[in-house]
């Protein structure tokens, strides 16, 4: 192969990188080392089942990246062996994988991201897998929604059963 055709494949692999930065609604790097064959294989199968893609590139191609999309923040933590989780549509679902697993495995170490845009230090990465994950959301959500609801049911179930005790007094 000739140098102006690995150079083209480089500047691409660096363009792909870059745009899954861009459309990702956040993005996680993690150390993988120390983890076995079959550990990475359940940290996959966990990601991928909800919706996130976890590759590993070449430092110096995602050093690349994360300068062309300005996360030049990322740069110093792509030192050694390096993994990317990106989630194109759930913000949470990465950090909460990622954390629990952690907690499961000393040697997976989350190493920093990109939340909705912006870098994001482990403290805020912490938070966010502390946080409900989007059915969890919307369930607590209908809850709230629900409550004045179930609440005007009682009272109504309330006065009847006291209107029945009065007639049949």
């Amino acid at each position: 192969m000739s140098n102006s055709t690995i150079i083209e494949q480089k500047k691409q692999l660096v363009q792909e990188i870059a745009d899954k930065f861009r459309n990702s609604q956040s993005t996680l790097l993690v150390d993988y080392r120390g983890l076995d064959v079959a550990e990475v294989t359940e940290l996959r199968k966990q990601l991928r089942e909800a919706g996130v893609e976890f590759k590993v590139y070449k430092n110096s191609m995602a050093r690349r990246a994360v300068e062309e999309v300005e996360y030049n923040e990322l740069s110093e933590n792509l030192v050694g062996p390096t993994a990317i989780a990106f989630s194109n549509e759930d913000v949470v679902a990465p950090a909460k994988i990622l954390n629990n697993f952690a907690k499961e495995h000393e040697a997976l170490e989350i190493k920093g991201g990109v939340i909705e845009g912006n870098v994001a230090s482990l403290e805020q990465i912490k938070e966010l897998a502390d946080l409900p994950n989007y059915e969890g959301m919307v369930s607590m959500l209908l809850s709230v929604l629900q409550a004045p609801v179930r609440n005007f049911a009682y009272a109504a179930k309330a006065i009847a059963e006291q209107k029945e005790e009065e007639q049949g007094a």
